[in-house]
């Protein structure tokens, strides 16, 4: 069988994917974010950028503050369980960066429209007039078999989709378990597709357990091996989540200074997330080491 080998560094990747001026969607619901990728984004100073995510997470938060966005477009925002993101917030309230906000449901219906190729989907109408009113791309239509209004929102299609996975094979099939986010429909809805890793495994390990497998390689651009990419947030089964940066975060974040510095030392400083995880140091390491907890096997059957 003839394979597609698409790894490549994560340099190379953000380099040939993320162009400025480009709308980025980094994918991954409370875990699985891909912090590897926005750094290298930062470090490669790309600009313009349209932000779109569901909660936006730090990861935005660090990247409006690097000036690489131009906008952000969202559903909920937040340093989740502390408080604001006091950047991204600090500068719309400034008038510094323009904002779509939307409900989880009509975030993730733009990407479902997106990733089905459709220009927009309806939804039943939902409490949120008041957000409604604030966003004008949602648009009310007459439900053409009961007359009933409906909500419809507009198709996200981002330039560029930015995926942590778990495992995936050279040619971007690619596995998740633990909390399922936006990752597939982000994917597919987005013209370029990045996947970070921690394993790359061999094709016969994917085919072994293709349910798990969400993100096909068809539409997948770059694969790189990224062990630790989503730190702080956590990956199911490798690492767990560094609910003490997050806690931090809020006060580095509350002075330009401090956050200039932890840009310097954490992002600038470091050559990629290899070098970024060794300066964490063992400490650290002890701290989100997870226990091995394996689910049951799964009787495929061969005929």
């Amino acid at each position: 069988m003839v394979t597609m080998d698409k790894i490549t560094s994560l340099s190379e990747a953000i380099r040939e994917n993320v162009h400025s001026g480009d709308t980025v969607y980094a994918a991954g619901f409370t875990h699985l974010i891909p912090f590897a990728a926005g750094h290298e984004i930062i470090r490669q100073g790309i600009t313009g950028l349209v932000l779109a995510r569901a909660t936006p997470d730090l990861i935005y938060d660090q990247l409006v503050a690097a000036g690489c966005a131009k906008k952000v477009i969202f559903s909920y925002m937040g340093n989740p369980g502390v408080g604001s993101l006091r950047i991204v917030r600090g500068e719309i309230e400034a008038g510094n960066l323009e904002w779509e906000e939307y409900s989880h449901f009509g975030m993730i219906t733009r990407l479902q429209a997106g990733a089905a190729g459709l220009p927009f989907l309806p939804m039943n109408p939902t409490a949120a007039d008041d957000l409604e009113g604030a966003n004008n791309h949602y648009r009310k239509i007459k439900d053409p078999y009961s007359d009933q209004e409906v909500v419809t929102v507009p198709a996200l299609n981002p330039d560029v989709a930015i995926v942590h996975v778990q495992r995936a094979d050279a040619e971007g099939n690619a596995q998740i378990w633990g909390i399922i986010g936006e990752q597939k429909e982000a994917a597919f809805a987005a013209k370029r597709v990045i996947l970070t890793a921690e394993e790359i495994v061999d094709q016969e390990v994917i085919r072994s357990d293709p349910n798990r497998t969400l993100i096909p390689g068809f539409i997948v651009s770059a694969v790189c091996h990224v062990p630790y990419a989503a730190h702080p947030s956590y990956t199911q089964g490798y690492y767990d989540r560094d609910n003490a940066f997050y806690l931090e975060w809020d006060s580095i974040s509350s002075d330009k200074d401090s956050v200039q510095a932890y840009l310097d030392q954490w992002v600038f400083a470091v050559e990629d997330r290899a070098e970024y995880w060794h300066k964490l140091g063992p400490e650290v390491h002890a701290r989100l080491k997870v226990v091995s907890r394996y689910s049951e096997p799964v009787n495929y059957g061969q005929y």
